[in-house]
């Protein structure tokens, strides 16, 4: 399982990472649940333009169990590995760690010898996972350069808090629970760092009560969702700091640090606020005169007016559509932040040269609560909007899929949505279109984490400057 030298995939710095050769696969979270008795499974999409079966699925990957609800999976080793402080020359970019968000359960696939072709090497059931960690409905995984790092949305009961667990980057063992002085912390969701000022930080969404069986509408408009970015010490496992952004700005959700390790900022994304239906991206940044993080809103998304009769139950009585911000994603080079507006059916592209004044650079408009646009390849109009968002290294392509959560892809889009895959071809500087010959129909199962073969612009942390 081990090499005598780094994988090639991995690299020291981002600049570098973009020079690797382009992506030739993806592999893609497939969903089932809720729609019939088949498993999840993990489909191989190609990826490759001179490839006979481009744009096609390849294969898939069934699990054994029903019910998993996959959503976030990542990489067992990325670039990380070259840090120098946790040098780990013995790792290789091999496994997939996929969690099953509804049912606690882990799997290890392995991507060899055919990549192509992945198999499950391990399965970690619910109970070891909760009996070792302390938490349930594992989330997000990142590569670190000590270990997997593992964020879960609960713990062993409804009402305990939510974080993030380790496990060993060799057996897939459960090592414990990641926090050591949380303080008042208790919501969950995504997390990253700044590794060479050994800090993590960490967003909130709710508690599986709140989001399992779909948004539930009073808790949102009582602003109970999560609003908060926290920051740790990483080695020393403590919160030091906590950022409210104010209880209107409901679900802050996903993370993205910049890449270049000399810089400390990052943005992350905000759903909705109750008191206009926006979205919001917000900028973190370290101050340099007391080395304390602090919060501004940067870009703002309104919603946009609808008839009533165009709306689901859920927005009929506010009379728009707001653009419920469910994913961003930042390029290696850090100048473009692409925006999922999964309710609007839009995606944004922002150039962020300067992160404290972001510009819009592009725009591509597919599905929508109300427009439900189409693609040159569709055979009409599409429900979904973008959603999961996967950057290439060299940031020439993204790649999206259309689906949230199994519930709430119900209450938004109630005429039941199938699964699709798009990609975007981006101008060197600024701009993007849909590639019009790529789209990839998956039928009644949904998509939604996209990971690249060599890695992507979500995954990998990287220790040395660009």
């Amino acid at each position: 399982m081990g090499l005598w030298k780094p994988d090639p995939s991995f690299y020291p710095s981002a600049k570098m990472a973009m020079q690797a050769p382009p992506e030739r696969h993806a592999y893609v979270a497939a969903l089932n649940y809720g729609r019939n008795d088949q498993p999840d499974g993990i489909c191989v999409v190609d990826l490759d333009p001179d490839s006979a079966s481009y744009g096609t699925v390849l294969t898939t990957l069934e699990l054994p169990n029903v019910g998993d609800e996959l959503h976030h999976f990542g990489w067992n080793a990325c670039s990380s590995a070259l840090c120098p402080f946790a040098p780990h020359p013995h790792l290789e970019r091999r496994y997939l760690v996929v969690p099953g968000i509804r049912s606690s359960r882990l799997y290890i696939v392995d991507t060899k010898p055919d990549p192509t072709k992945p198999h499950i090497a391990k399965i970690i059931e619910p109970e070891e996972v909760i009996e070792k960690s302390g938490y349930s409905r594992p989330h997000t995984v990142h590569c670190g350069p000590d270990a997997i790092y593992v964020s879960a949305m609960g713990s062993t009961d409804e009402d305990g808090p939510g974080g993030i667990f380790m496990l060993d980057h060799f057996s897939f063992e459960v090592k414990g629970p990641w926090e050591i002085d949380r303080g008042d912390q208790e919501l969950a969701y995504d997390f990253w760092w700044h590794l060479a000022e050994d800090v993590l930080v960490s967003s909130e969404w709710a508690k599986p009560h709140q989001f399992e069986n779909g948004l539930v509408p009073e808790d949102l408009l009582a602003n109970k969702y999560g609003h908060r970015l926290h920051f740790w010490d990483l080695r020393k496992r403590k919160r030091v700091q906590t950022i409210d952004l104010g209880a209107q700005h409901q679900m802050v959700l996903e993370l993205r640090p910049a890449h270049d390790p000399r810089k400390t900022y990052g943005f992350a994304g905000v759903v909705i606020s109750t008191a206009d239906l926006s979205a919001s991206i917000w900028l973190w940044q370290r101050s340099d005169k007391d080395g304390q993080w602090t919060m501004d809103k940067v870009i703002t998304i309104p919603a946009v007016p609808a008839e009533e009769s165009a709306l689901p139950p859920a927005l009929k009585p506010f009379g728009a559509v707001p653009p419920l911000v469910s994913d961003i994603d930042l390029s290696l080079d850090d100048r473009f932040l692409y925006v999922s507006c999964w309710g609007t059916g839009e995606l944004h592209q922002y150039d962020v040269s300067d992160p404290l004044n972001p510009k819009l650079a592009g725009k591509v408009a597919i599905g929508g609560i109300v427009n439900k646009a189409p693609h040159p390849k569709s055979d009409g109009p599409l429900l979904g909007g973008p959603q999961m968002v996967e950057i290439s290294r060299d940031g020439k392509r993204v790649y999206f899929t259309n689906s949230l959560y199994s519930t709430w892809d119900d209450q938004f889009y109630p005429e039941k949505m199938g699964g699709w895959m798009v990609k975007v071809n981006v101008q060197p500087d600024g701009g993007m279109a849909l590639d019009p010959g790529f789209f990839v129909d998956f039928g009644d199962t949904r998509v939604h984490q996209i990971r690249l073969e060599g890695g992507d612009s979500s995954t990998d942390s990287f220790c040395y400057p660009s």
